[in-house]
Parts: C-alpha cells; structure tokens; sequence
C-alpha cells in the first residue's frame, strides 16, 4: 500500500485525545451531600463493571473513527494486484498529455494534418479520465508550453481547451523533453501516474538520438507508465531553405539578385518547381526549377527592384505543398537614396591613386551607368582630422600609415554606433603604431594585430590567387558566382602578415596557405574589414580584375545594413539597439498575428537595448521604439531542419524504444486495452472515509443510547 501524503500519518496520533479525555474521567471526583449515600455502595459497585465496559467500547469507536478518517486523508492506494485489498477501490490516475506541436505537424495529407490526428488520439486517451482525475496538457516545441496543470478533469472544459489548440511554426527540441515530463509528472498527486507523447516521430529528431532516448526513457518508466503514441503521414515535403542577397546595391532606384535556394525533403522528385520573388508582397520575379531529385537542393537567382527608399519586406515563396510552413522565406532590406564613403589615402604610389580605383570599383556597374546614389569623398590622411565622420556611411583607410589616439578613439565610437571601416595595409604603414592605437579601447579596433611584410610570389614574381573554397559570407557571395579560371586571375605577391585576434574572423584566404587576404570583425553595432594587401597596384593586380568591384560594392551593402535586417529562427530574441538613450522606457514589438508586445529598455554593454525573448511566430515582426512610432520589420524563419518530415516506420519505433519500459500503442482500442491493464493501482481514501463515518455515527447513535438509559433510570429512581 502507498500513500499520496503519507506525512499526515502523524493525524494518527490524535487517537491519543480520546484515550486522554477517557483517562481524565476516571479520575473525576463526585461529592454527595446527604447522609444515606452509606445505603448505595452496594449498587454502585455492582454497576461499576457495566460502566467500565460502556467506556471502553465508546472509546474503541472514537479512536477507529478517528484513524480511519485520518487513513483516507493520507490517499492510500494499492500497488500489486495481488492482496486482500485487490478489487477494492477505485482506479484513479493523473495524467501528462504531451502533444506534438512543432511545425511538422501542420502537414497535410490531403483531408486532415497531423495535428488533427493528435487531437483525435488525445479523445481516445480522454476516454480513461474519471472526473476529478488530475490531468496535465503540454504542447511540445521548441519551449514546451503548459497548457493545464494538474487540473481536475472536467469534459467539457478539457475539450474546450483542445478545440483552442494549434500547431505551432516550432522545432521540437527533443533534448529536453523526458526531464520536462519528469517534472510535470513529478508534480502531480495521483495513486498511478501516466504519459502519454502523441508525435509524428521524426526520423531526423528521433533516429540520431536513439541510445540516448531509450536510457532516457527507460528512466523516466520508473516514475510513471510512459505511452508513446506515434502518428501516420506521408513524407514529401518542398521548403526555401535559403534567401541572400548574392550582388547588387541596396538603394533607390537599383535592383539587387537574391538567391533562393529549395530542398526535395521527400522520396519522388519533384517537378516544374515555381519560385516567386515578393517585394512589399507584390511578385517582382518568378523562376521555374525544371526538377529536384529526392534530398538534393536547387538555387534559382530571383532580381529585386527597389523604387522608393525605406525598409522593404522581401519573401521567395513556393506553390502549395503538404506543409505550407516552409514554403516561404522572408527578409528585410533597407533602401537608401544615397550612401556616402570617405576614403582616406596614405600614398599614390605603386601605379595610381588608391582613392581613385577604389571609387572606380564602388562606382562601376555591369549596365555601363554611373552610380548617382554613391558619393566617394577621397582625402589624404593629413586632412583627417578636419573630416566630420558623421557625414559618412563607411571610412575607407588606404596604406595610411599612423593615425593618433583622438583619431582612433573617434574611429572606434564611429564603427560601435553602427557604421563601417575597411581598411587597406601598404608599404607606408606604421605596424608598431597601429597595433598600440588600435588596441587603445580595449577591443582593438582592427581584427589582427600586424606583423611584418611577406612576399607570396614565386621566382618568376606571379603571386598567388585566392582560395576558390571560400565561405558564404555575405561579401563573398557574388565572387562564389564567378568561374574559377577568372576568380585565379587575381594575383598577390605581397602582404602583411597578422595573427588575428580573437574576435577577428578570416573571410578570404591565399590558395594553398592560410594566410588571410580579409579579415572582419563586429564592433559595437558595426563592422571592421581589415585587408593584409593594397588597394594599389603595387602588390597585387586585384584593382584590375571583377573581383574587386564586386568586393567593394558588397562590403559597403553588407557595413550600410542594420542589426534588423538579418533573418531570425523560430524561438530567436529580437532585440532593438539605441544609439542614445531613448525618450520612452518601453519599446515595442508587433507579431505577425497582430499581437502588441511591450518591452523595456535596458542599458546593456555601454548602449540601450530592448530585447523580445523568443520569436515565437513565422512571419514580419514590427519593432517600434514607442507605440507611435514607425515601425522597423523584422524577418523570422522556421527552422527547416524541421522541415524533412519523413517519420520513423514500426520496426524502427520498436528497436528505438526496445527494452525501455514504453508502450508504443497506434489504434485507438489498442490504447484503451493497454491503458486499462496498466492500471494496476487502487484508490482506497473513500473506502476508509465511509468506514470511518460510519463509525462516527455508530458512536453517537451508542452514546446517545447510554445518555437516554442513564436518564431513564435517574427517572425511575426519582
């Protein structure tokens, strides 16, 4: 036998209250008065054995009623099926119903998604509730949300609660869901104790972590009956896995290229795949993928106009396929009239103005027209000091060979409030110098610290070209587009070598070694590429080849952009930076499904800050700095590691779970039957709460007999 409070077994010691009202009354004193009291003594001692016995049968039904009732307030229960008590009682159990809701479950296979069949299975498992029975529902993603505590189970409110259920545009983190059930069973006050996970059983979730769930499982058998009720459905699936600005200009009047990138997450090949290119929700571009083999991926480049200055909502969107949450993937960019770059020059030497190719290369464009919406503003180094860095987008330092503290400080505060440097080393420059200034406000203001020239050419003076295996880092991405024969044209017989810091982050590397060409680091709110050559000619031809251009015109897009235009996942925080400290205290944060979230205003590291804690929707988020304010959108992603939704098949759910003490159960009769033999424990406090009534009354009805006999014989006497 168990107890659900077994502590109030100390109750039992309130027997003793009677004994001791009992014992008290023995020793009470009666005075008589009148003389013939002599007379009666005989009587009173034949009459003595019968009180005697009174007392002891009344006390024996004061000290039953009082354990019996403080037995039934302690919730005893049986734990085996064998025993005098087996049969007796009731069966109540508390329940965790754990539904999947991550965004696989919006699959559809035609009349019904899987979630609809969860909410079907969780009927069935509605069936074995009695009312008052404690129940616990959970829905299951990426924070696994308590939908109902350890609540009396009431039919009509329970499917109250599952008609308001839907599934969410969450993964489903799998690593923290049998501590999370655990603790919610761990919770719950019940003589037996079930959980029950309906799931579609991803293979991608579930298969990799198989020794891991079946030893996780196997402990969480121990503390209640675990019942895994998995799911059917198909398994083909399309989702836009990717969508980046590969080239182009983010400002008025210009158009950019952008990939989309779509996956085959099914087992047929899917055929005249239709991509749409949206901007501001109105179609700009659509491409046509002829076929996609089963588990490989597609790009297809989507060309984006931009008419009018302002942030812009930009979606690559597929048809219609099983599961609609992947279809669409969003982004922001922020169009500008006019961008302004300070170049500052250190030297003219080595075949022309630094300052001069690199307006050439910001300038230049694949249509032959200028670039009206870029203004390059070129000065020697000496004239830094009268420039006011207010008036630029990006600072462009070339071979400039020292800079002094106020200078550096000034470059340090103007990159951390969210602007760009690019800096370019050279024959003139000052290495001791440089690395003191730039390490001045703690992080150093350059992403490595430089060391000494070094020739990478060889005999015959050709230089090496850059490694083609470079990563997709936003700068890179229209150089990943060009032939390798052009991309190895470019050649460098000369650069500086540096060890990177430990924020700096290498971007483009020579071919056959790991000395860096660019580095990057984040400052603040902005951004610091560092290049190990020149902008000249003097120790490369880069200035003469595509490359260059097309490196410059994406690091000035890539250092204009703002925090809010990078893409967010599912369960991301969305944050909104301050340069100064804000008017109002709170911000505010507008979800796609029109819900208004208000946030405060933190200092955070120096600046003002409000962060949202976990984008729980897909769709455009608007950020706001008061609630009359313009708002800034914000693009949030699922996360399409979800998206291939191929579930596990019999033979694997059984191996999985083999030997850790789980009932895999599919049909509905077939969860009932299992159910109901698990069953094993009995609830007996109503038992024991009868009983112990039962001999309350018989008490009172026997005392209440002695009291009436009592005074009946007094009246007889009299």
């Amino acid at each position: 036998m168990s107890f659900l409070n077994p502590l109030l077994l100390l109750g039992a010691f309130g027997i003793g209250l009677p004994i001791l009202a009992h014992m008290l009354n023995r020793f009470e004193v009666r005075h008589t008065d009148w003389a013939a009291m002599q007379f009666l003594n005989r009587s009173v001692r034949v009459r003595s054995r019968q009180l005697k016995l009174r007392d002891v049968i009344l006390l024996l039904l004061r000290c039953l009623a009082l354990l019996l009732i403080v037995f039934a307030i302690t919730r005893p229960a049986t734990t085996k099926k064998a025993g005098p008590l087996a049969g007796l009682g009731e069966k109540h159990v508390g329940m965790v119903i754990a539904i999947d809701a991550s965004f696989s479950m919006q699959h559809d296979d035609g009349t019904r998604t899987r979630f609809d069949d969860a909410l079907e299975k969780v009927q069935a498992i509605k069936e074995g509730i009695r009312p008052g029975d404690p129940v616990t529902l959970v829905l299951l993603g990426a924070e696994h949300r308590v939908v109902a505590r350890n609540v009396a189970f009431d039919p009509d409110e329970f499917d109250e609660m599952l008609d308001a259920l839907e599934p969410t545009d969450e993964s489903l983190d799998i690593e923290s869901l049998p501590q999370r059930l655990k603790d919610l069973a761990a919770d719950m006050k019940a003589p037996q104790k079930e959980i029950y996970i309906v799931t579609d059983m991803q293979a991608q979730d579930w298969k990799p972590r198989s020794a891991w769930l079946r030893d996780s499982f196997k402990a969480l058998a121990k503390h209640a009956s675990v019942f895994v009720v998995p799911l059917e459905g198909g398994s083909e699936n399309l989702a836009v896995t990717g969508f980046e600005l590969m080239s182009g200009v983010l400002r008025k009047g210009t158009s950019a290229r952008y990939r989309a990138t779509v996956r085959n997450c099914g087992a047929t090949v899917a055929q005249q795949v239709r991509v749409a290119g949206r901007v501001n929700n109105i179609i700009a571009d659509t491409k046509v993928i002829p076929s996609i083999a089963p588990g490989a991926s597609e790009s297809v480049s989507l060309f984006l106009p931009f008419r009018d200055a302002g942030p812009v909502r930009l979606v690559a969107e597929l048809s219609e396929d099983p599961l609609a949450a992947d279809n669409v993937r969003r982004a922001v960019a922020v169009i500008r009239d006019k961008v302004s770059v300070l170049c500052v020059e250190g030297s003219s030497k080595g075949g022309g103005s630094s300052g001069g190719l690199i307006a050439a290369a910001l300038r230049a464009r694949g249509n032959g027209q200028g670039q009206e919406d870029l203004e390059v503003h070129s000065v020697a180094w000496v004239d830094l000091p009268g420039q006011d860095l207010a008036k630029f987008d990006v600072v462009v330092l070339a071979d400039v060979p020292d800079i002094t503290t106020e200078h550096a400080a000034a470059l340090d505060k103007y990159v951390r409030e969210g602007n760009g440097l690019i800096w370019f080393g050279g024959d003139n420059v000052k290495a001791d110098v440089w690395n003191e200034r730039s390490a001045l406000g703690g992080t150093p203001l350059l992403p490595a610290v430089i060391e000494e020239q070094m020739r990478t050419s060889d005999a015959m003076g050709i230089g090496r070209p850059l490694d083609p295996s470079m990563t997709d880092h936003p700068v890179c991405r229209s150089l990943l587009s060009l032939p390798e024969d052009l991309l190895s044209e470019t050649r460098f017989r000369l650069l500086l070598r540096v060890t990177p810091s430990t924020t700096g982050m290498a971007v483009l590397t020579l071919a056959g070694s790991d000395s860096p060409v660019l580095l990057e680091q984040t400052l603040g709110r902005g951004h610091v590429f560092m290049f190990t050559t020149t902008a000249g000619a003097a120790w490369n031809n880069m200035a003469v080849t595509p490359v260059f251009p097309m490196l410059l015109q994406q690091m000035v897009t890539y250092l204009t952009a703002r925090e809010f235009e990078t893409s967010r996942t599912v369960g991301d925080s969305l944050s909104l930076s301050y340069v100064e400290q804000p008017d109002a205290s709170d911000a505010v944060f507008d979800t796609p499904a029109g819900e208004t979230l208000t946030v405060p205003v933190r200092d955070y590291r120096n600046q003002y800050v409000a962060l949202l804690d976990g984008a729980c929707e897909a769709g455009f988020y608007l950020a706001r700095v008061s609630v009359q304010a313009a708002g800034l959108p914000v693009a949030v992603n699922v996360d399409t590691r979800e998206s291939t939704v191929k579930r596990l098949s019999s033979d694997e759910v059984l191996a999985l779970l083999k030997g850790a003490g789980v009932n895999i159960v599919r049909s509905r009769e077939g969860l009932l039957a299992v159910a109901e033999e698990a069953r094993t424990s009995r609830s007996l406090w109503r038992i024991f709460m009868m009983a112990g009534l039962v001999f309350l009354v018989l008490e009172g009805l026997f005392a209440e007999w002695l009291t009436g006999r009592g005074a009946r014989a007094k009246g007889n006497a009299n």
